[in-house]
């Protein structure tokens, strides 16, 4: 008797296992895998690149539970061949117990025996929601009673959630654009998101094309309109990677003022750029952090500054689930580092009067209300004070883990 009870193409596993090969053994990231599998196989039909897809997410989500009923950390093809088998076993509620298969690699797993092993090892919360033991630590150490739900809502998958552009359209009409495409959305909140009923490809619609909308997350949402920009001002955004916020921030400009968006990678800007050309947003101006210099030239200019620093990622661990398995304690601390020297040299750029945000997609005080408290002590803070702080955990919502912190220049 099989041990599934439905079909499983091999091919489909095999996707999968070299997936999180490249994931685990050569360390790769895993967005950039699975969008590097999906282009191999573009042949296959939309339900196999989902099946491809999600099973990797959900493998590398809970990697240590698999490993654990395995019985060995995988390193050999055959070893992610089995931890495949195990999560089909263990999320397939019409799994036959039996040891033989259809599929030669799954012979010889047994499911009563991976579902026993599983129910006694889910008794332990590092299992339960696989993670690193020093991160469960620090995430208890740093939440407290509040990191158990935390975790557990972390170990989710994430919802994908729209923003309308409000440069080209506005939530209602962008909605019904979906809908007239097939895809059914549901507004969230009082801005500009629209949470998707189920996932779909949305990069392929006319309305992407035409820059109506950005895939980004409520809590990411909430950090621009916490800066509140005007229509006029001269907006910096110090750390602005890809440029979701900094797309975001140019809407609420309404193309009036200007967004000066920095960073350290050239690559980043290249892409924001391209971005803002389909997003209509002409109000941006990007500059690469290639020295001190690029920083100076811009003390006392800002009328709003956003410091949306590196961080750890922990409150976006839904959307990156490898993090859990590539960070590690020397890498966080020395980002706590890096967030308050940016603190501290990248608040300059504010005139007297201006407000600032700093923000960060991590869930730890230390890295969050302790580092604005920091600051605040600091003499480059002297000037400042705290107007408004929000953390938002993914529990709360049901979104992201962030935290945001508006601060004045005296």
């Amino acid at each position: 008797m099989s041990i599934f009870s439905r079909s499983i193409h091999p091919v489909q596993i095999r996707a999968v296992v070299q997936a999180l090969q490249a994931i685990f053994v050569e360390n790769k990231y895993a967005d950039k895998v699975i969008e590097y599998t999906l282009r191999q196989n573009p042949k296959a039909g939309s339900r196999d690149r989902a099946f491809v897809a999600e099973t990797t997410y959900d493998i590398v989500r809970n990697y240590r539970l698999y490993a654990a009923v395995l019985g060995k950390t995988p390193e050999l093809e055959s070893d992610f061949w089995a931890m495949a088998g195990i999560h089909l076993v263990l999320t397939n509620s019409t799994v036959a117990v039996g040891k033989a298969s259809e599929i030669s690699e799954f012979r010889g797993l047994d499911s009563a025996d991976i579902r026993s092993k599983a129910d006694q090892l889910r008794t332990e919360r590092k299992f339960r929601e696989s993670i690193p033991d020093w991160l469960d630590e620090l995430g208890e150490r740093e939440l407290g009673p509040a990191w158990d739900e935390t975790l557990a809502w972390l170990n989710r998958p994430a919802e994908v959630v729209l923003r309308a552009n409000r440069l080209k359209t506005d939530r209602a009409a962008l909605q019904k654009t979906l809908e007239e495409a097939g895809i059914e959305t549901k507004p969230f909140g009082d801005g500009d998101a629209l949470v998707l009923e189920r996932r779909q490809n949305v990069f392929r619609t006319d309305a992407f094309k035409k820059g109506m909308f950005e895939v980004q997350d409520f809590s990411s949402q909430l950090v621009a309109p916490f800066l509140d920009p005007k229509p006029g001002m001269r907006v910096v955004d110090a750390c602005a990677g890809g440029g979701g916020k900094t797309l975001h921030l140019a809407a609420l400009l309404e193309g009036r003022g200007a967004v000066i968006a920095l960073d350290t990678l050239g690559w980043k800007l290249e892409e924001l750029r391209q971005r803002a050309r389909r997003a209509g947003a002409s109000n941006i101006e990007t500059r690469v952090i290639e020295n001190s210099k690029v920083i100076k030239r811009l003390y006392g200019t800002a009328d709003r500054l956003l410091l949306d620093v590196p961080c750890s990622g922990l409150g976006v661990l839904r959307r990156n689930p490898d993090s859990k398995w590539k960070l590690n304690p020397t890498f966080i601390e020395n980002l706590r580092t890096t967030q308050q020297e940016i603190l501290q040299t990248y608040s300059r750029i504010l005139k007297t009067g201006g407000q600032m945000v700093y923000a960060t997609c991590s869930i730890l005080p230390s890295e969050n209300e302790r580092q604005v408290q920091t600051f605040l002590a600091s003499e480059a803070g002297t000037s400042f004070s705290l107007l408004a702080e929000r953390k938002v955990l993914p529990q709360d919502d049901g979104f992201d883990g962030f935290y945001m912190a508006l601060l004045l220049k005296n």
